[in-house]
């Protein structure tokens, strides 16, 4: 349960700004911000979509910051009224529009801070994910860095070993003497290399990023999605609460992120897919050895294609930028903001920081 992973992390004074009141944009302006979004993703070549807590509430998952947040309830003493174990949670309706936009060609690839497996448990395959902060339904060998798809929850997290030794050989690779441990990482973990690699430069050569459930406070996770604008591509934020990078965006929608994404799917004429349990290899790993490592081979290619574009192209500053029709936050709680963006440049200075 997310309540249990949460207090399985170490300790930990800083966990952001907590709490900011939730807002909603009027049923006339969000049919129009899911036009001007369709037409975003219709117009746009290279898609990259950050996913955070806020995709998987409607799983029953509870968020970490928000009003009802597992954080913001726990400075209180309180805990969750909901919150369903990470093996009966089910991909949501975002996570199998957005594994039916990657089928489509339309999404090229998709980051993720949560670690609750639903874009796994979707059918969504690696090759177009990067997991930063880990997934619980992951063991990874401490020698070969090779991950494996568990049938069940890790019962530990922070990057523990569970003495298990490493299937690489039983997964048709050289045999290795290397353990498993849990993958997912703790406050002081540096952020997996490959993944942060590929989502590095995804986001770089991005025409459009797309920032649905979270609210980006804090690095790296936080900053990906300023790497589309400060190449020239475009920013979309789609979150219940304010944001840090909200002053910095094409198109800010506050809204649930699957009401907003049903709409735009129907302006496309795009079918939503259902949930299908055929595609989750959590049952496939039962029986058989599921290798979840990034491939070499994919790793190669991004490299080439963030070469091509961006080698000695340099990088725009990012200011705030002017909104006609998008602009919504005229009336936005402007202490609340200058905290976030504060808070930002404190974190700047310190060790490198998750995001959940």
């Amino acid at each position: 349960m997310s309540c249990n992973y949460a207090e399985g992390l170490s300790p930990y004074e800083d966990k952001g700004v907590l709490g900011i009141p939730e807002k909603f944009d009027s049923i006339e302006k969000l049919n129009e911000k899911c036009k001007i979004l369709a037409e975003l993703i219709e117009t746009s070549k290279h898609i990259v979509v950050h996913t955070g807590a806020g995709i998987s509430t409607t799983a029953g998952i509870p968020d970490f910051r928000g009003p009802n947040g597992v954080w913001t309830l726990e400075k209180k003493g309180k805990k969750p009224s909901i919150n369903i174990s990470f093996t009966d949670a089910k991909p949501t309706k975002t996570h199998m529009i957005l594994k039916n936009l990657v089928e489509c060609n339309k999404v090229q690839y998709i980051i993720s801070q949560n670690i609750d497996g639903l874009h796994l448990k979707s059918g969504l395959p690696r090759k177009y994910l990067s997991e930063l902060h880990g997934n619980m339904f992951i063991d990874e060998c401490n020698l070969c860095k090779k991950q494996f798809v568990r049938s069940s929850p890790v019962e530990t997290v922070g990057k523990k070993c569970s003495g298990v030794p490493c299937a690489s050989a039983h997964a048709g690779g050289r045999p290795c003497r290397g353990r498993l441990y849990d993958g997912v990482l703790d406050w002081e973990h540096s952020l997996p290399e490959n993944d942060l690699l590929m989502a590095e430069w995804h986001s770089s050569v991005a025409d459009l990023s797309i920032c649905l459930g979270t609210t980006l406070q804090i690095v790296p996770s936080g900053n990906l999605p300023l790497d589309t604008v400060k190449y020239g591509g475009k920013l979309v934020i789609c979150n219940l609460q304010p944001t840090k990078h909200d002053n910095k965006a094409d198109l800010v929608i506050n809204y649930y992120v699957d009401d907003v994404l049903e709409k735009v799917m129907n302006i496309m004429k795009i079918e939503i897919p259902q949930h299908n349990e055929g595609d989750n290899l959590l049952i496939k790993a039962e029986t058989s050895i599921i290798d979840w490592t990034i491939s070499r081979k994919d790793v190669l290619e991004m490299e080439k294609i963030f070469k091509a574009k961006c080698k000695g192209v340099k990088k725009k500053r990012v200011l705030i930028k002017k909104r006609n029709i998008t602009d919504v936050n005229k009336n936005d709680d402007n202490t609340k903001m200058m905290k976030l963006e504060a808070d930002d440049k404190d974190l700047s200075n310190t060790k490198e920081i998750l995001a959940f």
